[in-house]
């Protein structure tokens, strides 16, 4: 009986462990896919979220990276590095286009192994502009059509539709770009030269034609921080930042104490700086410069002599333009929050400074006022017309005694001589003008 128990546990033991065994034959076997979104404008923001996800991903041993792309492009450096991320990854990536791939986001597509797209699907028109909007320099455009045409041909394809997308000067009527249009892609067009391996529904027929449909497919999200640096770190944003900094340091400077405006100016830089740094834009020795000289700045109001200050002055800005990769667009951001800045101030100093209470409190509006009997010296006019003797020679001026006191006086531009006759003809707060009395004799 005894050996039957036995040999009952030994058999459930070695089919639990054949069972776990099986188990982990079939876990290894899973195959491991990521989808990572990339959403709205393209910057350096993106750029740290998505390097984060092929590290998540290239530790977690994936098998393929799908990207669903949605953006109308962005800034040509951040595009770049993203590019030369999919490049580099020794993981498979697939650009999803379930919308549109512009500018940068055809770009980045076309730096990925394979492409799909959704039939109401766009990719292309992605010409270089600089951060006023306009078109970019030539070197700027070469180096983008260089990188336009080696983003196509790492994959097979064909580059002359790639540098279509940047150039107007290349003829493709067939597709709707004739000489001096941008050429832009439908799902239906894309296939057809190419720059497509097929248009899907969605997902689940993406990942069907892939063969992962049973697949382990995890998610990454941007996390609350990096869409925040995101945000901060927007084109749009950074001069929108700078100027509220400017204006509320400003303001503070002409405010007794620390208040609000101090408050919202260095939060603002706190928010620049917080931004750049999560999106790996920078790195903490802005931040340190910018607090030296912070320093130097608040040196320079207790030991005047304007070096101090000047170097802090240098060092603030010097630390702005390191935390940006651009420095041509800091130029700009910082010329138009010094500029707003200024008008603001005047604005709301000129216009509204007697109304609102909080400038009331900044400017002083009273003032001294004869009629409420301030002078700013005694109003002699009680000498008008008197007569009285030259006590010296007025060269123009000198002293005369009018009523047995001594008046400092001038003449209208003569000269008298000690011992003549005078008399005052004009009395201007303590100036008082007399003129010679002609002898009679």
């Amino acid at each position: 009986m005894k050996i039957w128990r036995y040999l009952s546990v030994l058999l459930f033991g070695l089919l639990f462990t054949m069972s776990s065994f099986g188990g982990a034959t079939v876990s290894a076997n899973e195959k491991i896919v990521y989808h990572v979104p990339i959403e709205e404008t393209v910057e350096k923001g993106l750029s740290a979220f998505l390097e984060r996800a092929l590290t998540t991903a290239e530790a977690a041993d994936a098998d393929l990276v799908v990207f669903e792309v949605n953006t109308p492009g962005g800034a040509v450096d951040a595009a770049g590095e993203i590019a030369k991320l999919l490049a580099d990854s020794p993981i498979k990536t697939v650009a999803y286009v379930n919308n549109r791939a512009l500018s940068a986001g055809a770009y980045i597509s076309l730096s990925a192994d394979e492409i799909y797209m959704v039939p109401s699907a766009t990719m292309g028109s992605a010409a270089v502009i600089d951060s006023t909007g306009n078109a970019a320099s030539k070197k700027a455009q070469s180096y983008w059509l260089a990188a336009m045409k080696t983003a196509a041909e790492q994959n097979g394809r064909d580059p002359i539709y790639a540098q279509a997308m940047a150039d107007v000067d290349i003829d493709l009527p067939e597709y709707g770009a004739e000489k001096g249009k941008l050429l832009t892609f439908t799902a239906e067009q894309a296939k057809k030269a190419g720059y497509s391996e097929g248009t899907v529904s969605g997902k689940a027929e993406l990942y069907s034609i892939l063969g992962v449909e049973d697949a382990d497919i995890r998610s990454i999200e941007e996390s609350f921080p990096e869409k925040l640096a995101r945000f901060l770190t927007n084109p749009i944003v950074v001069p929108i930042l700078l100027t509220i900094a400017g204006i509320g340091i400003v303001m503070e400077l002409f405010s007794p104490g620390f208040g609000i405006p101090g408050v919202i100016g260095i939060t603002s830089l706190v928010l620049f700086f917080y931004g750049h740094l999560v999106a790996g834009i920078t790195g903490y020795e802005s931040l340190a410069l910018f607090i030296i000289g912070v320093i130097l700045v608040l040196i320079e109001f207790f030991i005047p002599g304007g070096i101090i200050g000047l170097l802090g002055f240098t060092a603030v800005v010097g630390s702005l333009f390191l935390a940006t990769g651009d420095p041509v667009h800091m130029t700009i951001s910082l010329l138009i929050a010094v500029t707003v800045s200024i008008l603001v101030f005047i604005l709301l100093v000129k216009v509204f400074g007697k109304q609102m209470k909080f400038f009331r409190k900044m400017i002083l509006t009273d003032a001294t006022k004869t009629e409420q009997g301030y002078v700013s010296n005694p109003n002699r006019l009680d000498l008008l017309g008197v007569e009285g003797k030259a006590l010296t020679d007025l060269r123009p001026s000198g002293t005369a005694l009018v009523k047995e006191e001594r008046v400092d006086v001038v003449t209208e531009g003569s000269f008298i001589s000690k011992g003549s006759s005078i008399i005052i003809v004009k009395v201007e707060g303590s100036r008082v003008v007399v003129r010679e009395i002609p002898d009679s004799n």
